[in-house]
Parts: structure tokens; sequence; C-alpha cells
């Protein structure tokens, strides 16, 4: 069983989300084996759980990544940037990405908001976090300057 946090929903009501294993274990994926080279999760339709929506094979482009980010609901994501430092040495950074377009419905951002940083905290080993909410806030130039300043 994954952990478990609070959200409050429309009326005061409070919900549980869970973060279970296999999200989890996706990111470990990333993270430690390369086996993805992102992976999308979403809150599912009865928001109790944090779901895997997609990985993306290694060999997949950011353009696939961005593709995959719907235009009218709100996701996490995490990215695996790959890049060349100024002195010439392969690094790679984790980027999280809380994507909250504008035309997603304002319960979805609520609830996305509300759950970002707990769900964040489970992700160990992420080296930058985003808040996006149109395309060019998650823009390639975007990742690779934040990546090359540290």
């Amino acid at each position: 069983m994954g952990r478990w946090f609070l959200v409050v929903q429309r009326g005061g009501s409070p919900a549980w989300i869970d973060v279970p294993e296999r999200s989890k274990s996706a990111f470990m994926e990333l993270k430690r084996r390369k086996v993805h080279r992102y992976v999308i999760f979403k809150i599912d339709d009865r928001r109790e759980e944090i779901v895997v929506e997609k990985t993306g094979a290694p060999g997949e482009s950011y353009d696939d990544f961005t593709a995959s980010l719907p235009a009218d609901d709100c996701r996490y994501a995490v990215y695996d940037l790959d890049f060349v430092s100024d002195d010439n040495c392969r690094k790679s950074k984790i980027f999280f990405i809380s994507w909250s377009p504008s035309d997603s419905r304002i319960r979805a951002k609520t609830i996305y908001a509300v759950s970002r940083n707990q769900f964040r905290h489970e992700l160990d080993g992420v080296h930058f976090e985003i808040q996006a909410t149109d395309p060019d806030d998650v823009d390639l130039e975007v990742l690779r300057g934040r990546a090359t300043r540290t």
C-alpha cells in the first residue's frame, strides 16, 4: 500500500489520495534504471489515487513528452533531462512538473494544487520543480537553463 494524504474536496469534505507503490516504482525506474525518459501521473477519476498515465521510452523526444500533456486537464510529470555541462560532462537532472493549463477545470486545478507538495515529496531525487500553466513554461530551453545553472 502507498502513502495516503488528505485533500479537501468541494463542500469541505476530506478525501484521502493514495500514492500507490506502482506509481513510486515508475519514478524509481526512471531515476535509477533509466527505463523511462518521462512519467506522467494523474489523479484517478474517483480521486483516490495518483496513478501512472503514461511512460516514455528512453529514446522518446521532449516533443513526445510535451505532446502527451493534455491541453485542458492537470497532470504531474517527471522528466529526466540529459545534457552536456559547460565543462563538457554528460549530466542528468530530474524535473517534477506540475501541469495546470488555463483551460482545465477549477476543481481539477484545486485538487492538483493541494496534493502537489505531498506527492512531490514522495519522489525522492527530484532536482527541480516547475509549475506550468502553458507550453512556454515547459519549453525545453527553460529546463536546460535551470539544469545548467547548478
